[in-house]
C-alpha cells in the first residue's frame, strides 16, 4: 500500500484582520479523492522537499497566498482503500496575498467553533480532538 506523507496548514489570517481568530479551509475539487470534503489547505511532500516547504509551495499553488508555518500542531494518520496518509498540521498565519480558489473548489474563513461542524477527513481527527480540547479548556 503506497504511504503519502501531506503537510497542511492550519491557518489563521493576518495579524490585524476580521481573520485574525479564524481559520481557513478549503473544499477538495470534484474528480480528486474525497472530492467536495472541506479540508485544511495543503498537499503531498515531494521527494528531497521538507514538510515545511512543501505546505509554502501548496499554499501558494492551491490559493494564491504566503504564510509563516509555525510549529507542528498535530499529526494525523489514517489508513483509506488504497493508500495510506501521514498528514503533518503546521500553525500558520497568513502574511500576504489575498486567498482565491486556483486549485480548490471554494474556499472560507471559520471560526473554531464552526470548524467543528465541518466534514474533514478521517486523517484531520487530532487537529479536531485538540481544537475540541482547546475551546473546552
Amino acid at each position: 500500500m503506497k504511504r503519502i506523507l501531506v503537510a497542511a496548514g492550519l491557518v489563521r489570517g493576518r495579524l490585524g484582520s476580521p481573520e485574525a481568530e479564524h481559520f481557513l479551509i478549503s473544499r477538495r475539487p470534484a474528480g480528486t479523492h474525497l472530492a467536495d470534503w472541506w479540508e485544511f489547505p495543503g498537499g503531498k511532500v515531494e521527494a528531497g522537499e521538507s514538510p515545511t516547504a512543501a505546505l509554502v509551495r501548496e499554499l501558494h499553488e492551491e490559493l494564491g497566498i504566503e504564510v509563516e508555518v509555525g510549529e507542528a500542531y498535530a499529526v494525523g494518520h489514517h489508513v483509506y482503500e488504497r493508500h495510506e496518509v501521514v498528514l503533518l498540521v503546521y500553525a500558520c498565519r497568513l502574511v500576504d496575498g489575498e486567498p482565491h480558489c486556483r486549485e480548490v473548489a471554494e474556499f472560507r474563513w471559520v471560526t473554531p467553533a464552526e470548524l467543528l461542524t465541518v466534514r474533514l477527513p478521517p486523517a484531520d481527527g487530532p487537529v479536531v480532538d485538540r481544537l475540541r480540547r482547546e475551546l473546552s479548556a
